[in-house]
């Protein structure tokens, strides 16, 4: 456990080091660059917004995006882009924290404490009946001397005490520990080992669990609204609309559909790229082609396309219900859009959009997830998978 320690550089004294997050103190500057864990709730100060992984906390699979001033919750991990921030809680006071104090502070009695107390009774109670009846008859039958009865019930009531019971069952779970330490598994409460060991229902988190946490589209139900174009074409106009570098999730894994990344900006002229924010849900490429004509794509939010398509009402019905059908598989739907812009600026608004075509987005499993259900369902656990979707609902 000290290994997987986050660790986290702030601002001390005027010098950046490096310290473990369990130092931090709600003040303290810290700095968030890619690939770091967050290692406190912190806000954001001045600088470009970040990616934000929440996973951990949300179970959704893709980065939010967080502007200076916003705030960054302990657990999370940056995705894209540096910035300074302001501690603002650590430790126990954290989102992570408070939510993780009230899963340890439970009454709940688990079922270890449930048999070692029946065992206790049943003891108890045993040591009780049998020195009444050894009193019974020892002093008004037998009429023994009083220091000969007290002797024999002292040695009824040490015999009946499991006195080695406790150092056995301490042992045995140790062991238990010692061999899943060595699997690569924590375990914080040595009981949590006859507790998992007696459980009838397993609830698995999904996104980085059962899946990889890699955004992937499925290439085989793509569909296509326009005539005139393939699947390939969808792929390669979503890819245009992608950023090449600094990508998100959804970019990343659009720009991988194809044979070479360098396809996406092949035979064409950047002049303007319109990146992601939350209130237009898309993102657009403006783009001049070998002729010189103008051109723009666009991909986002499947609402968000339709509402920019000049047939709108004619097709409106067929989307939701390819978008029903990708949900009914478990896919997101990503819409790409297309039109012209014979004005030759970047500023002018184009002619009519076409809706050119929806991509499916998903989360592949593990290799191991379909083994892993299978052996829990053999061993008659039953297996439940709650995700960030229920979590939110």
């Amino acid at each position: 456990m000290a290994r997987l320690a986050p660790k986290a550089k702030a601002l001390r004294d005027g010098t950046w080091n490096e310290l473990d997050a369990s130092l931090l103190v709600p003040g303290d500057i810290i700095s968030i660059k890619l690939g770091d864990i967050i290692p406190a709730d912190a806000r954001l100060l001045q600088g470009d917004p970040l990616k934000i992984d929440q996973s951990a906390l949300t179970g959704e699979s893709l980065p939010v995006t967080k502007h200076p001033g916003g705030g960054v919750y302990s657990g999370s991990t940056c995705k894209q882009g540096e910035i300074e921030a302001v501690v603002i809680a650590t430790g126990i006071h954290t989102f992570f924290g408070k939510a993780a104090h009230l899963v340890e502070s439970t009454t709940h009695v688990g079922h270890f404490q449930k048999v070692l107390t029946s065992i206790g009774n049943f003891c108890i109670c045993s040591i009780a009946t049998g020195m009444t009846i050894e009193l019974i008859v020892m002093a008004a039958v037998q009429h023994r001397p009083y220091r000969q009865t007290v002797d024999n019930l002292l040695v009824l009531l040490i015999g009946g005490i499991p006195i080695a019971m406790p150092t056995v069952l301490s042992v045995t779970m140790a062991i238990g520990s010692h061999k899943l330490a060595q699997q690569g598994a924590i375990t914080k409460r040595m009981t949590a080992i006859e507790e998992m060991a007696g459980m009838d229902v397993l609830c698995s988190d999904k996104t980085g669990t059962l899946t990889l946490n890699k955004l992937t589209v499925d290439n085989n139900i793509i569909e296509v609204f326009t005539r005139g174009y393939e699947k390939s074409d969808v792929v390669l106009m979503a890819a245009r609309a992608s950023r090449l570098e600094n990508q998100d999730a959804i970019d990343f894994a659009i720009v991988a559909m194809l044979p070479d990344p360098k396809e996406a900006r092949a035979g064409i002229e950047e002049v303007h790229f319109l990146p992601f924010n939350p209130t237009d849900k898309r993102t657009a490429l403006t783009y001049l082609d070998a002729k010189g004509k103008m051109h723009r794509v666009s991909k986002g939010a499947p609402e968000q396309i339709l509402n920019l398509a000049a047939n709108k009402s004619e097709i409106k019905r067929k989307v939701h219900q390819v978008i029903d059908n990708f949900a009914e598989r478990g896919l997101r739907s990503l819409a790409v859009a297309y039109q012209e812009v014979p004005e030759g600026t970047k500023e002018s608004a184009g002619g009519p959009w076409q809706f050119i075509g929806l991509l499916p987005l998903f989360d592949p499993p593990r290799h191991d997830s379909a083994e892993t259900i299978r052996r829990a369902l053999d061993l008659g656990v039953s297996v439940k998978m709650i995700t960030g979707i229920f979590l939110v609902h």
